[in-house]
């Protein structure tokens, strides 16, 4: 049990992307079930999940068990995916979301649920805070109310709404900051890091006037770093908010907006929850009560279980289905099956438009947007755009392993334990590894996982398989692992790996490249840039010398 300290709302932030709990709750659950929860299972977890091919960061912990915890006890335990106490158990709604083919309407159920205070998150008995407030439920009701929330009016106002008695006070202070925005003489930034301070300011006037400004992990005591934590920390809040929001695929987020909306083919589902779905916290003091209720995986109604707006959603995605005789279920599955066809016939539709080039344009200003760092998340939109970049550049089969929602934009990255773009080009494969990352943490989080990648698509295919490894700078220890993987034979990657690591610069001019050429390149040429890689390999006088030259002949492919 936690207690709830502090004046804003707060969101489960562990892990970051709500996809993630998958594999490990399933892997605690599989492992461990029956067992208590204490410091020899934490450890024992942890020691079992870092040799997992799904996980991500560092495998030297310091310490395991508070790595578990910090893993199980926020957001699976939090939103009833796993039963801690007294036995560690996979609960109703844990099952249908790790295992269940609805997984973002399972997602979308807890969430739905999640309150404050509940028995999991108490206030204290001397607290003068008022909490009674179902989260996710009200911040849903404050996006439909606006049409769309940008992320800043969330992090500012929406999470202050700690009470279902504030929703309307919430909504005047974000009609005021609009307006005051509109007039303002100031530029964006200046005009909301003023009326951030102020708004911060007065949600803690009391710490500050009484000097209790102390924040953790710093010895500065002044008003300006104490408002400036609370502002990180809210950011940190928000950031979760959205990206579990983002999941249920009932909302939409504008990546260059920074903002929230209803998707507009759920609309109707949205008005259903707010209309139906009861907005006081329930069963505070009874434990018990309020397990059987979080843990079931039927619960609350949402409007695709009743049948009638089941059938008519199908009709309007297939008017041609017959419903007469099948089962919720089974409606529910053929609606998730019309779903995914529908996304194929517009990825369809898009690559036809990719391979024409008439999104060279637009490719390019999303390059251009993830190097200035405009999106809401811009790692996403590299493993996106790049998969477009790909499928444009040349012939083949390109797929990517991120997701995607109805409207076939990007919804969440690839999972940790898959490349995160494929592309067959019949004789030969090619895995396409995107980050961010730079410098020695490139290297830490990137290296071992892409050569592994490698060596499992061998094992598993048969057939000659390379590796672009893109970044906006590669670190030298990338360059310096990646040349040594050339030459080196390891099993567990299948023996010597072809990895090229390359600036995101460099593969924008073989984008550049393919688009001015008086004829379409064919697989030929990006398979001889990795022949030329493995030759150059065997003479080059050290790594870096064989980054130049790799360099050097990626910028003049089509001509070499």
């Amino acid at each position: 049990m936690a207690y709830i300290h502090g004046k804003t709302l707060f969101f489960t932030t562990s892990p970051r992307t709500p996809a993630k709990m998958i594999p490990e709750v399933a892997l605690l659950a599989n492992s461990f079930d029956g067992f208590p929860w204490n410091k020899t299972t934490q450890i024992a977890f942890m020691d079992m999940l870092v040799k997992q091919d799904f996980y991500t960061g560092t495998k030297q912990l310091s310490d395991p068990a508070f790595s578990a915890r910090d893993r199980i006890n926020r957001s699976p335990k939090a939103l009833g995916f796993i039963d801690l106490s007294p036995v560690i158990t996979i609960t109703d709604a844990g099952a249908e979301y790790i295992n269940g083919s609805r997984q973002s309407e399972a997602l979308l159920r807890q969430l739905l649920k999640f309150q404050l205070p509940s028995p999991f998150h108490k206030l204290p008995s001397n607290s003068s805070q008022n909490f009674f407030v179902k989260p996710y439920l009200e911040i849903l009701r404050l996006v439909k109310h606006f049409g769309s929330l940008t992320f800043n009016e969330l992090m500012l106002f929406g999470m202050q709404l700690t009470s279902i008695n504030r929703f309307d006070e919430i909504v005047k202070k974000i009609d005021t900051f609009r307006k005051a925005k509109a007039t303002t003489p100031n530029s964006y930034r200046a005009f909301f890091g003023k009326y951030c301070e102020s708004e911060i300011g007065a949600i803690y006037s009391e710490e500050i006037s009484s000097g209790q400004t102390a924040v953790r992990e710093s010895d500065i005591r002044s008003a300006a770093n104490f408002i400036k934590t609370k502002k990180s920390n809210l950011r940190d809040y928000t950031d979760a908010c959205f990206r579990y929001l983002r999941a249920t695929e009932i909302v939409n987020i504008s990546q260059s907006g920074h903002s929230l909306s209803i998707a507009k083919d759920r609309k109707i589902d949205v008005e259903f929850i707010l209309k139906n779905v009861p907005r006081e916290p329930v069963f505070i003091d009874d434990e018990t009560v309020y397990k059987n209720y979080l843990f079931n995986a039927g619960l609350p109604k949402l409007y695709s279980d009743d049948r009638d707006s089941l059938v008519s959603k199908i009709a309007d995605l297939d008017p041609s289905f017959d419903a007469k005789g099948k089962t919720i279920g089974q409606l529910k599955d053929a609606e998730l099956m019309l779903r995914a066809r529908s996304k194929l016939i517009k990825r369809d539709v898009e690559i036809i438009e990719i391979k024409n080039y008439r999104a060279y344009d637009d490719i390019n200003d999303v390059f251009d947007g993830i190097e200035q760092k405009r999106f809401y998340d811009n790692p996403l939109m590299l493993e996106w755009n790049t998969w477009r970049a790909m499928t444009m550049l040349d012939g083949g089969d390109i797929e990517g392993n991120f997701n995607l929602d109805d409207d076939h934009q990007p919804l969440s990255t690839a999972a940790g334990n898959t490349p995160d773009i494929l592309c067959d080009y019949g004789d030969f494969d090619l895995l396409v590894e995107v980050t961010l990352q730079a410098g020695q943490k490139q290297y830490d989080n990137e290296g071992e996982p892409v050569a592994r990648h490698v060596g499992r698509h061998k094992e598993l295919v048969r057939k000659t398989t390379y590796c672009l490894f893109i970044a906006p700078t590669i670190s030298s220890a990338s360059v310096a692992h990646f040349y040594g993987l050339h030459k080196i034979p390891i099993s567990l990657y299948g023996g010597t790996a072809t990895i090229v690591p390359m600036q995101l610069s460099v593969f924008r001019k073989m984008l550049q490249d393919s688009y001015t050429a008086p004829y379409v390149p064919d697989p030929s040429k990006v398979k001889a840039l990795f022949e030329y890689s493995k030759t150059i390999a065997d003479t080059a006088s050290d790594e870096s010398d064989w980054y130049q030259q790799i360099t050097g002949y990626a910028l003049n492919w089509l001509s070499a």
